[in-house]
């Protein structure tokens, strides 16, 4: 029977190389996988901080991913597992989709991502994966606030300082000089102190600034680099 499972983290708790460790196992076990990620930084890709990249196919907004794997099934090309990246970023209706074809085509889908976005507040897509999967599974790998204690908040900065407001979308690495993203234990991420402002704690509570949104066709290719987007 085919299945939808959920891994889910903040950044840097090694989403996507567990996503490529388990299509590599998959392949060396006789399977076909088909690999998926949406606005990756560095383009059609599943790629990793630590290095490692395979090419995926990028979901766009209007990408009907069952209308997309149902036609590589039937054109010939087996099809035994997705894995699927930034699941975050899927619409709600694309993860109804993937959801299809495991009832319907008996497929594993393995769809990786963070939960909640700079505000705090669950992003659509894993919001419905959450609704839908068939198992949810919190990645143990810990990312680590400034202070040492476990990140649990995935915080935007500019220029070091954490923003509040804006689009739930922008793309942005770790230590960018604009736009950047930081792991946070809640109390730090609650107080607005960011590994830059600690030791200036007069200069902390938020950026009023507005950051906007970043094209995905901008995102850099970083390969060491992080990302919250």
């Amino acid at each position: 029977m085919g299945a939808v499972t959920f891994y889910f983290g903040t950044m840097n708790c090694g989403k996507s190389t567990l996503a490529l460790q388990m299509a590599h196992n998959a392949r060396a076990a006789g399977q076909s996988v088909l690999l998926f990620s949406k606005l990756d930084r560095a383009g059609a890709v599943i790629s990793s901080r630590i290095g490692l990249s395979q090419p995926a196919t990028t979901v766009g907004d209007d990408l009907d991913l069952h209308h997309h794997v149902v036609g590589c099934i039937e054109a010939g090309g087996p099809v035994d597992e997705l894995i699927v990246d930034e699941a975050q970023f899927l619409s709600p209706s694309q993860v109804d989709q993937l959801a299809r074809l495991a009832d319907e085509r008996d497929l594993q889908v393995r769809c990786f991502g963070l939960l909640s976005d700079f505000q705090t507040r669950l992003f659509p897509g894993s919001q419905r994966l959450l609704e839908l999967a068939d198992q949810r599974e919190e990645l143990q790998l810990a990312a680590r606030c400034w202070c040492g204690e476990r990140g649990t908040h995935n915080a935007r900065t500019l220029r070091g300082r954490i923003v509040r407001d804006g689009a739930q979308v922008v793309v942005g690495d770790v230590d960018d000089s604009a736009v950047a993203y930081e792991v946070l234990c809640r109390h730090h991420h609650r107080e607005g102190i960011t590994r830059r402002t600690a030791d200036t704690p007069e200069d902390v509570g938020g950026a009023t600034a507005t950051a906007s949104p970043v094209p995905a066709e901008r995102a850099r290719p970083a390969p060491t680099s992080s990302r919250q987007k």
